[in-house]
């Protein structure tokens, strides 16, 4: 068994303070809701996914965020901004809940945006950060992978980080007819459970070659060497610079380590992985759950042979209707 590596990065060195949000793609899966709307800004229950991974950045502590952006993502500035008539009118009618919920995207960090000119893949995106991140080590949080709320996954990458430098990757146990979907780690045990070593990388490998069941998820804490391989990585795997293909070669030298993450995960990704995110998410608010698990519990019973086929038909009730 290898030891973590042992480095020990000054304080200033060490301290986390900015994240990095990808939020360029075209979100073609998507179509036609995507035309005008980002695919960022689709509502997971009531807030927009991407807020879910700026709130998620700003429990770790990170309160610098930078959105990486394109020329059709201004709805996500607009939602991250003040919105004085929005709130003047909610003030007026004394409708507080809706005022702070409102205001709340504005109040979560320090938030930036840069636009990714060419489509080059997650790599140049990241590259894309470079100036405002400079030398310090940042988080970079994919908007498709929500985390679970009140998980401490990122916090726990922070801690990694500071222990032992370098970079950090998230990582969860697939099933093996899966990992070909993802980036796939090759790693060695550090001791501790939930902490690995990276020894290799491969973005999405062919079924049947992949090294581990441990898949790299939308979350890491890089270290800012990673910006001088990037500028070097060709374009990979779809003609685009891969994050992964540079993370490989910084694994090589012994300085990545991966957290292993066994809790709630959701993916929006795609329709599907979509429309199970709301589902899931929708169940555990409290203020929902109850009554939506309720009428779920009828339609999927409706659904079943012998069932009336049309539970959930008056399901609409005239307050929602006039929200």
């Amino acid at each position: 068994m290898i030891a973590p590596h042992s480095a020990t990065p000054s304080a200033a060195a060490r301290t986390v303070r900015k994240a990095v949000v990808p939020a360029a793609g075209l979100g073609t899966r998507f179509l036609p809701a995507t035309k005008a709307t980002p695919k960022e800004m689709l509502p997971v229950v009531d807030k927009p996914a991407i807020q879910y991974v700026v709130e998620e950045a700003a429990a770790a502590g990170l309160d610098d965020v930078l959105m990486v952006t394109g020329r059709h993502k201004r709805a996500i500035e607009g939602h991250f901004d003040h919105a004085f008539e929005l709130g003047q009118a909610l003030a007026a009618k004394g409708d507080t809940v809706r005022l702070d919920a409102v205001r709340d995207p504005a109040r979560l960090a320090d938030i930036h945006h840069i636009r990714q000119g060419d489509p080059l893949g997650l790599g140049h995106a990241v590259l894309c950060a470079r100036h405002h991140v400079g030398d310090q080590p940042f988080a970079v949080l994919l908007g498709d992978d929500l985390i679970g709320p009140g998980e401490t996954l990122l916090s726990r990458m922070l801690e990694v980080r500071e222990r032992y430098a370098g970079s950090v990757v998230a990582l969860m146990e697939v099933d093996p007819s899966q990992i070909h979907l993802y980036g796939c780690a090759a790693v060695e045990p550090t001791g501790e459970a939930d902490l690995v070593r990276v020894t290799g990388l491969v973005e999405k490998p062919a079924p049947g070659t992949a090294r581990s069941r441990y898949a790299v998820i939308g979350r890491y804490v890089l270290d800012p060497a990673v910006f001088g391989v990037l500028e070097r990585t060709p374009p990979g795997r779809g003609g685009e610079i891969q994050l992964t293909d540079a993370l490989r070669e910084l694994a090589a030298e012994g300085t990545v380590h991966g957290v292993v993450f066994s809790g709630p995960r959701y993916d929006t990704g795609d329709k599907a992985d979509y429309l199970h995110t709301v589902v899931r998410m929708a169940s555990a608010r409290p203020d929902l759950g109850p009554e939506f698990t309720a009428w779920l519990k009828e339609f999927v019973a409706a659904l079943e042979p012998g069932g009336t086929g049309d539970a959930g038909s008056n399901g609409v009730r005239g307050r929602d209707r006039a929200a």
